[in-house]
C-alpha cells in the first residue's frame, strides 16, 4: 500500500515535472491535497540525458507538494514515456482446465500469459499487459469470463513495451532525490485515467496529450486501449521555430508563445501587432498575431497530421465515435480544438482533470492530467503493484487476475 495513506503522483516530462499528492479523507474518498511542479532540464523527447538535473527537479517539485499537503512523501508512482514506447495487440489461446470445464482464474491467468508471449528485443521490457476482450469458444465480447463453461478460452490484449534502460534511469534519478519508487506507468494511460469518461472509452475516442517534448496518443474502445503511440514533437519544438523565425532567445519565444500564440488563423480577428523586445542592441519591434499564428500552425498541423497518419495505417479511425480529446500543457493553446477537429474531421475537446476532491481548482488543469491520473490509476490498483518494469512483485493468480478487471473493467 501506498504509504502513510498517501499516493504520489510524480510526471517526469521534457519542460516541467509535476508531483500531486492524493489523500484519503474520513470518508475513504481520495482528495488531492498537495500540488507542486518545477522546470525540467534534464530530459529530451521524453527520456533523461542528464540525471543530475533530473533529480534536483523531481526534488523541488515534490518539496513544494509537501509545503502544500504538510505530509512527507517517501514513495512516488512515476509516469514514462518517449519515442522507445510500444503498443502492440496480441491474442492467446488455452483449453479450459477447470473442473466441469467451469473458467476459473487460473486459465484467465493462463491465457494471458498465452498472448503475452510475444517475442522482444533484451533491452525492452513489458510494462502493462491489458485485456480488451475474451473469446469463449468463438463467443466474443466477453468482459468476465470466471464462471462461463467453455472448451476453449481466448484473449485480446494490448500489450505497452518500453526500454529497460529509460525505465531504470528514471527510477535512478527518483531513487537520487530520496523517494522510492511503487510503480511505473504509461503517461497516456495515467492521462486517459483522469481526463476520459468511461463512456467515451466504450464508444471509442482518440486521447492526445500534448507536451513538451512528445505527445502520448491512446485510442480506447469498448473500454481498453487498442493503440498507443508517441510522437516525439511536443510544445518545445512550437517555441523553437519562434525562437529561429523571429530571430529572439527560446525563453523569449516561450513567452511570446504563452501570451500571443494561436494555431488556428481563423480565430485571429482584430490582428494586433505584438511588440517582440530587441536583442542584442537591436531595437523591440512589432510582429502581428497573424505572422505568429503563421509560425505555430504549421507545427502543430504536423504533429497532429502525424497522429492522423497512423490511426490511417490501421484503419482506426472509424473506431473513434466519441471524437478527440486533448490534454496537457499544449492543449491550452487558442484554436487547438478546432484545429484538430478540422483535421480528424470530428468533433474535439479540451480534457481537464476530474474524478478527485481537494483542491479542484489548482489541479483541474490540462498541464496536471498525468499526474493526477497517476493518483488515480495507483488507487484503482489499491496498492497491488503487479505491472512493475523494474521493481515486480509477485501476487497470487487471484490476486493478478482482480485487479485487471478492477482496473479496466
Amino acid at each position: 500500500m501506498p504509504s502513510d495513506n498517501i499516493i504520489v503522483g510524480l510526471d517526469i516530462g521534457t519542460t516541467k515535472i509535476c508531483a500531486v499528492i492524493g489523500e484519503y479523507n474520513e470518508n475513504g474518498r481520495l482528495e488531492i491535497t498537495g500540488i507542486g511542479k518545477a522546470p525540467s532540464t534534464g530530459l529530451r523527447q521524453g527520456v533523461v540525458i542528464n540525471i543530475e538535473a533530473t533529480m534536483k527537479a523531481v526534488s523541488e517539485a515534490i518539496e513544494s507538494a509537501e509545503m502544500m499537503s504538510g505530509r512527507e512523501v517517501y514513495s512516488v508512482v512515476t509516469g514514462i514515456a518517449g519515442g522507445h514506447i510500444e503498443g502492440i495487440n496480441s491474442r492467446g489461446v488455452v483449453a479450459v482446465a477447470g473442473k466441469g470445464r467451469e473458467i476459473a482464474p487460473e486459465d484467465v491467468s493462463r491465457v494471458i500469459d498465452a498472448a503475452k508471449a510475444i517475442v522482444i528485443p533484451m533491452d525492452r521490457e513489458v510494462l502493462h499487459v491489458i485485456p480488451q476482450e475474451f473469446i469463449v469458444d468463438d463467443q466474443g465480447g466477453i468482459r468476465d469470463p470466471l464462471g462461463m463453461i467453455g472448451i476453449r478460452l481466448e484473449s485480446e490484449v494490448h500489450i505497452i513495451t518500453g526500454s529497460v534502460t529509460s525505465a531504470q534511469n528514471l527510477i535512478k534519478c527518483v531513487n537520487r532525490a530520496g523517494f522510492r519508487v511503487d510503480n511505473i506507468v504509461l503517461q497516456s494511460l495515467a492521462s486517459s485515467k483522469s481526463v476520459l469518461r468511461n463512456e467515451e472509452k466504450e464508444m471509442g475516442v482518440l486521447m492526445i496529450d500534448l507536451g513538451g517534448g512528445t505527445t502520448d496518443v491512446i485510442v480506447n474502445y469498448e473500454g481498453a486501449p487498442y493503440h498507443t503511440d508517441v510522437v516525439p514533437v511536443g510544445g518545445k519544438q512550437v517555441t523553437n521555430d519562434l525562437s529561429i523565425v523571429l530571430k529572439i532567445p527560446f525563453e523569449m519565444a516561450e513567452k511570446v508563445k504563452l501570451d500571443s500564440g494561436c494555431c488556428y488563423a481563423p480565430l485571429i480577428e482584430d490582428d494586433e501587432d505584438v511588440i517582440i523586445p530587441g536583442v542584442g542592441g537591436w531595437p523591440a519591434a512589432p510582429i502581428s498575431r497573424s505572422k505568429i499564428c503563421d509560425i505555430i500552425q504549421p507545427r502543430i498541423e504536423e504533429t497532429l497530421m502525424m497522429v492522423k497518419r497512423q490511426l490511417d495505417k490501421k484503419n482506426y479511425i472509424k473506431l473513434l465515435n466519441s471524437g478527440v480529446v486533448l490534454t496537457g500543457g499544449g492543449s491550452l493553446m487558442p484554436g487547438m480544438t478546432q484545429l484538430a477537429s478540422e483535421i480528424f474531421g470530428m468533433p474535439a475537446r479540451i480534457g481537464y482533470p476530474t474524478g478527485c476532491g481537494g483542491m479542484v481548482e489548482e489541479f483541474r488543469n490540462p498541464m496536471y492530467a498525468t499526474a493526477v491520473g497517476l493518483v488515480m490509476f495507483t488507487d484503482e490498483l489499491s496498492g497491488n503493484f503487479d505491472r512493475k518494469v523494474v521493481l515486480s512483485n509477485e501476487n497470487t493468480i487471484v490476486g493478478r487476475f482482480k485487479n485487471w478487471f478492477k482496473e479496466f473493467f
